[in-house]
């Protein structure tokens, strides 16, 4: 006899839907499982993609951001022994605009017959790679992502361990950055005294919590739509003065840094022979005026920090002042080769 010939109608109709909300339940389970056995527990390279030459793509797990970040890695060309790595930052667009050390100067040639393993994460627009204190709408919906922006732990905690594991790399560290991250990577350095042998900052404001360095960081930030609050808090909150690398420049550690900047006078980048400026007036404008501003600003900051580390008698800072030059890549592609010595004798090349 049929087990269910006894049950009322409304039994049977009860039991059906338990029985559908069920077979739901177990499909909606059955479906997310995959992809959340499919997140790495920790730091993790989750994709790579050989580029042109020595070049790797990869996208690394953060799980203090919870999303993949979009590196480009620079092999060495003897990869049967170690090397040492130089994280290389990009400015304000982090890459994501097109403006970034790959395609705006020699890096691949630059370091073709140079045994060291040149890292530069490809996202972290206007987010001056710190660790923000809430997710930024604004930036989320800028570059595209969940708006949680945890930089520093990512630079100086996650990202490290996955490189020294992929590429069998020496442990040792260098760190450079223009612009946005020419401020970002003397912070970085604070943060993580041990983790670097060597530092260059190119045109960067090392002023946070001053003015013009607040202006010119709320600026930045701004930029890309995000609150500068939502990352040090409120204009005179305290972090964003223990994030200030001129006013804790006793806590820089004793390493080789090197800084450079332009005064901002238009210089032998800033002429339509630049093959950046493509004959364009327009371009060549815009470099001499509105590169002229920033670079006349950032170079108010970095005199103000080779004072302040003067005063504390760090003669392990060394200070380029070029008597002209805009904010512009033909400058940093300069001054990356002019730190280069530096760096190379820090990581023992």
């Amino acid at each position: 006899m049929d087990s269910h010939s006894d049950q009322t109608p409304a039994r049977r109709r009860r039991d059906v839907a338990t029985t559908l909300i069920l077979g739901v339940c177990a499909a909606i389970a059955v479906t997310a499982q995959p992809t959340a056995a499919a997140q790495p527990a920790g730091a993790a390279i989750v994709s790579e993609q050989q580029g042109p030459d020595r070049r790797i793509d990869i996208e690394v797990y953060s799980p203090s951001m919870d999303r993949n970040i979009p590196l480009q890695v620079l092999r060495p060309k003897d990869t049967d022994r170690p090397a040492p790595t130089l994280y290389l930052l990009n400015g304000a667009g982090g890459g994501e605009d097109g403006a970034s050390w790959q395609a705006q100067t020699d890096v691949a040639q630059f370091f073709a017959d140079k045994h060291v393993t040149v890292v530069t994460p490809m996202e972290g627009a206007f987010s001056y790679y710190t660790d923000w204190r809430k997710p930024d709408p604004g930036l989320a919906k800028t570059n595209e992502n969940n708006g949680r922006n945890m930089w520093t732990t990512f630079l100086t905690r996650e990202l490290p361990p996955v490189i020294d594991s992929a590429f069998a790399t020496t442990g040792e560290n260098s760190l450079a950055g223009l612009s946005m991250t020419g401020t970002a990577v003397l912070d970085l350095a604070i943060q993580a005294p041990t983790l670097y042998r060597s530092v260059a900052s190119y045109s960067g404001c090392a002023m946070t919590s001053e003015m013009p360095g607040r202006q010119f960081v709320t600026m930045v930030v701004g930029a890309g739509s995000g609150k500068a609050e939502n990352m040090w808090g409120p204009p005179g909150d305290p972090e964003w003065t223990a994030r200030d690398p001129y006013v804790n420049a006793a806590r820089l550690p004793r390493i080789p840094i090197y800084v450079s900047n332009g005064s901002g006078l238009p210089g032998p980048h800033d002429t339509l022979a630049n093959p950046r400026v493509k004959g364009n007036p327009l371009t060549l404008g815009s470099q001499i005026v509105v590169g002229g501003v920033i670079e006349s600003a950032t170079n108010y900051c970095t005199h103000r920090l080779a004072d302040r580390t003067r005063e504390l008698g760090m003669d392990n800072v060394v200070f380029d002042f070029r008597p002209a030059g805009t904010h512009s890549w033909g400058y940093w592609q300069d001054d990356l080769h002019g730190s280069w010595p530096m760096i190379a004798r820090s990581l023992g090349i």
